[in-house]
């Protein structure tokens, strides 16, 4: 992905555009905040001249945070260029600076968020252009199911901060942790303790896009339910059954699974005074 600011419809002002190639600009200084999103590359433009006037003196001055003043210069009589402080090897020139005095950064980092100033010299006067670059990181976005009906969403190292919406609205509490590298992570919290609420979803909100993610409350719940209420498979059953004919045996039934027939095993009946000991013994 790239971004061309050049070639571009992004107007300075009502009279005048510096990317349609079209236009001139008034001898001016005119200040552009720009977006770019990180791994892109970014393509940023000098004002136009008149086509009358030569071109004396074209300069970059790069204002990067905790960096030195990096200087890039073309010197239009000679075709020479300058460098100065200017280490950074993804800023360079679109292309030969003697045909093209774009300025060329790719790929685009966090470091490079700042201000690009083209300073332009010629015999018709001085014209600037001001870029005041903010550079865009996609958060990562995760969705999970916690205990109690409890859901969480984060946008992870955004660049800004990404806002978290919730559909339908919870019980949520929200709140943000700020990395070295200049990235926020979003966490939000949200209980449902709704049981009939099947759905919820996680909104985020960010420059670099809108994102959404959905989560179903109800499937761990129901497969809980279902494996309480699961019917175990039936096991065979003894039945004890007296025979009418035979007062004093008594049968069971025992199922046969390879013939599927009834056999009967014949069991003594024992008398009561001989289980409670006091049966009599006459000599």
């Amino acid at each position: 992905n790239s971004f061309n600011l050049c070639l571009s419809e992004y107007f300075l002002d009502s009279s005048s555009s510096c990317m349609d190639g079209n236009q001139t600009l008034s001898p001016t200084e005119d200040n552009i905040s720009l977006s770019v999103q990180m791994g892109t590359k970014a393509v940023l433009c000098c004002p136009h001249i008149p086509p009358t006037s030569v071109l004396i003196l074209t300069t970059w001055k790069i204002h990067l945070r905790d960096k030195p003043l990096c200087i890039m210069s073309l010197h239009g009589e000679t075709n020479q260029t300058g460098n100065n402080n200017c280490t950074d090897g993804r800023i360079s020139w679109a292309s030969r600076p003697d045909q093209n005095l774009e300025l060329q950064i790719h790929p685009v980092s966090i470091s490079h968020e700042g201000d690009y100033r083209c300073e332009m010299g010629a015999t018709d006067g001085n014209f600037e252009h001001t870029y005041h670059l903010q550079v865009l990181v996609p958060p990562e976005v995760t969705l999970s199911l916690e205990k109690n009906r409890t859901v969480e969403c984060k946008a992870i190292a955004g660049r800004p901060a990404a806002q978290i919406f919730w559909a339908p609205e919870g019980d949520c509490v929200t709140g943000k942790e700020y990395q070295d590298n200049g990235t926020v992570t979003t966490r939000s919290r949200c209980h449902y303790p709704d049981g009939n609420l099947s759905t919820v979803t996680c909104l985020v909100s960010h420059p670099t896009g809108n994102r959404s993610q959905s989560i179903d409350l109800l499937p761990g719940y129901l497969f809980h339910l279902s494996r309480k209420c699961k019917l175990k498979k039936p096991e065979a059953t003894t039945v004890v059954e007296e025979d009418e004919m035979q007062p004093y045996a008594s049968y069971t039934e025992k199922n046969n699974p390879l013939y599927d027939t009834v056999n009967k095993v014949e069991i003594p009946q024992v008398s009561q005074s001989e289980v409670d000991g006091t049966g009599l013994h006459t000599l």
